[in-house]
């Protein structure tokens, strides 16, 4: 999937000269935790987030900074985060820096640059002009779209083995050798050794994911990998 898939067309924007009362406004009413910043010739000049309004004066959050740090920060940056605190307009407090994708950018991508970045939305650029936007509720939004729906009981026990003994080849962490998988009227039996929980939560997750699965019983024995103790034996 790509940005085009999942983005939110209609996007509200804030221009730099607006106040960030109006900002603020905008963002309440809307449930919105950020802006992108357009300016008059229609490119996102940067983009203003709920993070950029909570160190300020109003509300006494402005950073107190002590003469050491004073010295430290220079005159240039002591002026910057006074403005900051202090401006009254969406171009004094905003992110410069803007982070955009394209429509045809991959959603890998996409959540790669808002997980390295530390960002929740990110604005979708066709030549140079804003189109869209995507927020973490856009990809969430996307993912429960996708999810499947709860399993039915169609498919036969044996089909159920057969679909979960291939998936199982297709994982580098499966402990195949180790693991029996049986099935009858759509409950799956694992049984066997896994060297770690995590192993065990993941078979569990992927035999819940297969088609026809009702229910899962866990008769699992965790044995530590160093020792060859055995640390977890389910109930029976």
């Amino acid at each position: 999937m790509n940005a085009l898939d999942v983005m939110t067309g209609k996007v509200l924007t804030v221009a730099p000269s607006d106040s960030i009362r109006e900002a603020a406004r905008l963002m309440l009413e809307n449930h919105i935790s950020g802006l992108p910043v357009v300016d008059g010739e229609g490119k996102v000049a940067g983009m203003l987030t709920e993070g950029d309004l909570l160190k300020r004066s109003e509300i006494g959050t402005e950073p107190a900074v002590s003469a050491w740090r004073a010295l430290w920060l220079g005159p240039q940056r002591l002026a910057e985060h006074y403005v900051r605190a202090h401006g009254r307009t969406v171009e004094d407090v905003m992110t410069h820096e803007v982070v955009s994708v394209s429509e045809q950018t991959p959603l890998a991508e996409v959540v790669a640059l808002m997980d390295s970045r530390a960002i929740k939305r990110v604005p979708v650029l066709r030549n140079g002009q804003l189109v869209g936007i995507i927020s973490r509720a856009d990809l969430l939004r996307a993912l429960q779209r996708l999810l499947p729906d709860p399993p039915g009981s169609a498919a036969s026990d044996a089909a159920i083995r057969s679909a979960i003994l291939q998936q199982l080849r297709g994982q580098r962490w499966a402990p195949r050798d180790l693991v029996d998988v049986r099935v009858a009227s759509g409950t799956v039996f694992l049984r066997g050794i896994v060297t770690h929980p995590a192993e065990r939560d993941a078979l569990r997750v992927l035999v819940e994911n297969t088609a026809g699965v009702q229910r899962v019983i866990d008769e699992l024995i965790w044995v530590e990998s160093y020792t060859g103790m055995s640390a977890h034996v389910p109930p029976a």
